[in-house]
């Protein structure tokens, strides 16, 4: 790294100077297989347990081996994020979850496919960080989250594609065929490896952090010491770590049990239930796109807590008041205000921390979340033994209502500009 790049002119910083589309597609393509990906398990669910002949309790543990996978990769992606650069992690991280994904479509247990699906999730959980991340350095601050929803359309329309995928396949060709189509994001990760570059707001904070350790002939701080040496920046991560933690176990929960909850508990087949869930996610991107545009005009924090708080106390509705002729209202109903939050978080997250320590920050912080989340699969899994999926899901509606309150009460919005190093 050139000492250059601390001197450059700031005029150069700028999202129009930045070959941010050409990243934008780049990094909605891999949330989109990313969202296929982790989507992929929940229409799979019932394929799994009647070949390896599972429990309830062992199918839920399979999205909490998930969600633990995810985790461990997104903290781990976050550091590295700082340290070796946004585009980078996510060239490794789909390539790392598209290979070992693919090949769970060749296990032969349920333990052969808890490991493959384990390590494959290291890379998955990396992506939601790194690209974030990545374009919330590139895009100027009065549209970044309404770019930033759309590129969330992208996890989402994931969803949407392996749910249409999953009516196709699954009945004709089997579970294993669905994942062999994981192979494919490997090409994503060769081209744009070779396409597209690191921000330059990550490039001069990179610059000034190395010449700062080469004149004092120490090595750079280790950002985890510099997150909690800071009272401010320590109370964002404690603060933002328990937000995450709600939401990801509320999030998670509903995703991987709802398809379920439909198909045994409401009695609905398998290939109107993938309707259901089609217009659910359709629902979802357009929530996103409407949130995002919404928060860059009236701020951050009140969309984020419509979103939650909305979400939370619909769920009872769900549960409590479907019928066969309003459950596909429903579903819509609940699809808009379910993609919500996850249009603002990463807009509202990553402008709570400085460039220097935004990627292990908000991967610490969200991966934090995410491993209390891990028990939300299981959690659902246990109370459909003793009563019933829908029980469970009003237990996701109280991880909402909280998630949505931590961050109204305490958490300003808009604190760093992620342009500026």
């Amino acid at each position: 790294m050139k000492s250059a790049a601390i001197t450059s002119n700031p005029s150069l910083n700028s999202a129009q100077k930045q070959p941010w589309k050409l990243a934008f597609v780049f990094c909605f393509l891999v949330l989109l297989c990313d969202g296929a990906d982790i989507g992929i398990l929940a229409f799979t669910l019932s394929s799994l347990k009647q070949e390896f002949g599972l429990t309830n309790v062992q199918a839920g543990a399979l999205g909490s081996w998930s969600l633990f996978g995810m985790a461990i990769g997104g903290f781990f992606g976050g550091w590295a994020c700082d340290r070796f650069g946004r585009v980078r992690v996510i060239v490794i991280a789909t390539a790392l979850f598209s290979v070992l994904s693919g090949f769970s479509g060749f296990a032969q247990s349920y333990e052969h496919f808890v490991a493959l699906r384990f390590t494959a999730c290291l890379g998955l959980g990396s992506l939601y960080i790194a690209t974030n991340t990545l374009m919330s350095e590139m895009v100027p601050t009065k549209h970044r989250t309404t770019v930033l929803a759309m590129l969330m359309t992208g996890f989402t329309l994931g969803s949407l594609v392996i749910t249409s995928l999953s009516a196709w396949i699954i009945p004709s060709y089997g579970w294993r065929t669905l994942y062999l189509l994981t192979f494919i994001p490997i090409i994503l990760a060769v081209l744009m490896y070779f396409l597209v570059s690191e921000p330059q707001s990550w490039k001069e904070s990179r610059a000034l952090k190395l010449s700062g350790a080469k004149n004092s002939l120490q090595k750079p701080e280790n950002p985890y010491k510099a997150i909690f040496e800071n009272p401010k920046h320590r109370i964002m991560f404690i603060l933002w770590s328990m937000s995450s933690g709600l939401l990801l176990f509320g999030y998670f929960g509903v995703s991987n049990w709802l398809p379920s909850y439909l198909e045994t508990e409401l009695g609905i087949k398998f290939k109107e239930m993938a309707i259901y869930m089609a217009g659910t996610y359709l629902t979802m991107m357009f929530a996103k796109l409407v949130a995002g545009i919404v928060a860059d005009k009236i701020g951050r924090k009140i969309v984020f807590a419509f979103g939650t708080m909305g979400t939370a106390l619909f769920i009872p509705v769900l549960v409590y008041m479907h019928t066969p002729e309003n459950i596909g209202w429903l579903m819509i109903t609940f699809g808009f205000l379910y993609g919500i939050p996850y249009a603002i978080n990463a807009t509202y997250l990553t402008e709570s921390f400085p460039t220097a320590i935004r990627g292990t920050a908000i991967g610490g912080a969200f991966n934090i979340g995410r491993l209390g989340s891990v028990i939300a699969p299981v959690a659902i899994g246990y109370m459909a033994m003793q009563n019933s999926i829908g029980a469970g899901l009003l237990l996701m509606a109280g991880a909402y209502f909280l998630c949505g309150l931590i961050p109204t009460l305490f958490i300003k919005e808009q604190q760093y500009d992620p342009q500026k190093a």
